[in-house]
């Protein structure tokens, strides 16, 4: 169920992002996967400055899913600190640009001193009026409509698209207008099953750590040109001559 139907603005105001590729640049290199995960934070930093400039009220990047527990082990720690070394160094300038960021995912089963950190950074960040950022952490779209059936059922509520729309855990931000997904595959693999229902589809061939500000440029610029209908015709949205 879309959450609006109104024709594409000039830039979209929630942009998703699969940030694929960051094993295979290492691999490319001949370096250790970890490096490539390095490499990628420094493209979200770029991405993030880019799209705040660029008017995005919402971006919503997905950073592990549930899935990558299955990664070897020596992987997933290596992202595990990675998370923990970005969130003391990221926080303040995210609290400069005047973003807030929120971590969307399960928390249950997490490390303790890795929720406090989580929590701690969004409470650094509550404050901000800027861009909004969502990062998907230990997150997926299965998940995300499982755990809203199951409020909506707590709650004794009917079960309603409105009602799970409200449950959802991205409800605080309208559903992604567009969503890139990077490094040449052209699949969502579980990522905001519910809230992508009628986002426009970018594919970039480009490895993330690559994804630079002119390739987010095109990835808006193929955005614009495109025609949402969202189950009308085309001379049902189409703008009055002026």
């Amino acid at each position: 169920m879309a959450k609006a139907a109104s024709a594409a603005p000039a830039v979209p105001r929630h942009v998703a992002i699969v940030m694929d590729g960051n094993g295979r640049w290492a691999k490319r290199r001949l370096l250790p996967r970890i490096a490539g995960h390095r490499q990628g934070v420094e493209s979200l930093r770029r991405c993030i400055r880019a799209c705040a400039q660029r008017g995005v009220r919402a971006l919503t990047v997905f950073a592990f899913s549930s899935e990558n527990w299955n990664r070897p082990e020596d992987e997933v720690s290596g992202l595990m600190d990675l998370l923990a070394k970005a969130l003391a160094r990221e926080v303040a300038e995210l609290q400069r640009g005047g973003i807030r960021l929120l971590f969307i995912g399960e928390r249950r089963g997490l490390p303790a001193r890795l929720r406090q950190g989580l929590a701690e950074a969004e409470a650094a960040t509550a404050q901000g009026a800027g861009m909004v950022l969502n990062v998907c952490f230990n997150y997926g779209g299965r998940w995300d409509i499982a755990q809203a059936a199951a409020r909506v059922a707590a709650s004794g509520e009917p079960v309603t698209e409105i009602a799970l729309d409200r449950a959802m855990a991205l409800s605080h931000v309208p559903d992604p207008d567009l969503l890139i997904r990077t490094g040449g595959e052209q699949r969502i693999s579980n990522f905001l099953l519910w809230q992508c229902a009628y986002s426009e589809l970018f594919f970039s061939d480009r490895l993330w750590p690559d994804f630079d500000e002119a390739a987010l440029d095109e990835a808006l610029a193929a955005f614009v040109a495109r025609e949402r209908r969202f189950g009308k015709t085309s001379e049902q949205v189409a703008r009055p001559s002026a």
